[in-house]
């Protein structure tokens, strides 16, 4: 049996990635499939245009058994580091196998690109085009490219180098396994299968994509980018004494965003006037996603295990290798506050933008998720409904809940008495909970009394 990781944004999930979790199930017979998904920002410094839990739903629903978060940090940076994250918990997951896309039929190229770092010239010639003022990312490109004489330059491509170069240097024991995509990245045409890009730009401009992903997925794509996101950046950066205190804002950049900020009206115009031949698109992009998510320069980033949703196979898996794993393995926000503050803060402010009233905010970790109205089932039978309707009924006429009574409505009630959990200065707790009116339900009211504020008033008032 297999252990198969993919790493992926899926922003937004359509055919192409259903054909590439296919394949993997017919090359890797009875293989378990293990994600590790970029959230709601994403490595080029955009948005999801589906957010993470909507994202792990339909991953679930299309033969993938265990979902894992990938930390922001590293979600939102450059290849290497991106990878270095992404590489780290699979590793901690036990996969043997890493399978991604690329342009390429085998992955030889990407061994020689790695192995031309090592050249002893190479380093020489980064440093060569850095000071004729490319960016360092450009100019590494162009000294890999000068010496191999072969040009990685689709995003795919790019990661897929920085996977095998982790591999390698970190001597993980994973075999990497590259699936040639079946269209042109480039191409913006929409049709059974098409890029992620292109079904983005058909969003952003109302044109119809459906044809190109599953069925179910478009009722979560929400038609956001980071663009809609300027007013905050804008107020960030003029609110800011001092931009450099931020990640990778630095060598006079901070002062070009000052410079720039009040005469842009778009994060595109702001972005033109601002770029340079060393600060190219994507990095002011990136910076600004930083600046826009407070993280700092000093930050350190942690890895960490957090599930996301898993199967039954997924379940049994991470059961048996959960004794093994040496990164910390977060449960919930409520214990991991610290762990998970970054990512907190990042879905806060993916809410802002992104909330409606058919999505709900989980309020212990601020995670956005859509809300459906579809019934799946009836929880009990109407017989036993109307049983324990004529219970509570009793305890509002005649039993421990006659003070809930209201004159003109037939009401049901339950009272309860629960114990503070263990250190809680709140003492018990009093709750009563009551329908109305009991024969057809309309109005559902709890109320939930600490007993320590009772006796506080009482005091106060007596």
């Amino acid at each position: 049996m297999n252990v198969v990781g993919i790493i992926a944004e899926y922003n937004p999930f359509h055919n192409g990635h259903v054909y590439q979790i296919n394949k993997i199930k017919k090359l890797f017979k009875n293989s378990i499939i293990i994600v590790i998904l970029n959230g709601n920002f994403t490595q080029r410094a955009d948005v999801s245009v589906i957010n993470k839990w909507d994202k792990t739903r339909i991953l679930l629903d299309n033969n993938v058994d265990m979902v894992v978060e990938l930390p922001i940090y590293y979600g939102i940076n450059n290849a290497d580091i991106f990878a270095d994250g992404a590489l780290k918990i699979l590793n901690e997951l036990k996969i043997d196998t890493l399978v991604f896309g690329t342009e390429r039929n085998n992955l030889d190229d990407f061994y020689t690109i790695v192995n031309t770092k090592k050249h002893k010239d190479y380093d020489k010639l980064v440093k060569k085009y850095l000071d004729l003022g490319y960016s360092y990312p450009t100019s590494c490109s162009k000294s890999l490219e000068f010496l191999s004489k072969i040009k990685i330059d689709t995003p795919n491509d790019i990661l897929a180098t920085s996977y095998i170069n982790t591999i390698i240097n970190n001597n993980y024991n994973i075999k990497p396994y590259g699936i040639k995509r079946t269209n042109d990245y480039h191409c913006k045409d929409i049709t059974n299968i098409s890029s992620a890009s292109a079904i983005r730009n058909a969003i952003f401009n109302n044109v119809d994509y459906k044809e190109s992903i599953p069925k179910n997925v478009d009722k979560y794509i929400s038609n956001i980018k980071i663009d809609d996101y300027f007013d905050l950046i804008k107020y960030k950066i003029l609110s800011c004494s001092n931009l450099s205190i931020y990640h990778d804002c630095k060598e006079g950049i901070d002062k070009r965003f000052k410079e720039y900020i009040t005469k842009s009206n778009t994060l595109e115009e702001f972005i033109s006037l601002v770029k340079t031949k060393r600060y190219t698109y994507s990095r002011i992009k990136r910076i600004l996603l930083y600046i826009l998510l407070d993280i700092k320069s000093d930050y350190v980033p942690t890895c960490y295990v957090r599930i996301l949703g898993f199967n039954k196979v997924g379940r049994k898996y991470f059961k048996s290798i959960k004794d093994d794993i040496t990164l910390p393995i977060v449960n919930n926000y409520s214990s991991n506050k610290e762990l998970l503050s970054l990512e907190y803060k990042a879905n806060s402010i993916y809410a802002l933008k992104t909330n409606d009233v058919n999505k709900t905010i989980n309020k212990s970790t601020n995670d956005v998720s859509n809300v459906t109205a579809n019934q799946v089932r009836q929880v009990i039978s109407d017989e036993t409904a109307h049983a324990v309707i004529q219970m509570m009924e009793s305890v509002v006429t005649d039993g421990t809940g006659k003070l809930g009574a209201v004159k003109g409505y037939t009401l049901a009630g339950k009272t309860c008495t629960s114990e503070a959990k263990a250190g809680s200065k709140n003492g018990n707790t009093l709750s009563y909970v009551t329908i109305a009116p009991s024969e057809n339900p309309q109005l559902v009211l709890l109320v939930v009394v600490l007993l320590n504020l009772l006796f506080l008033l009482k005091k106060i008032y007596h």
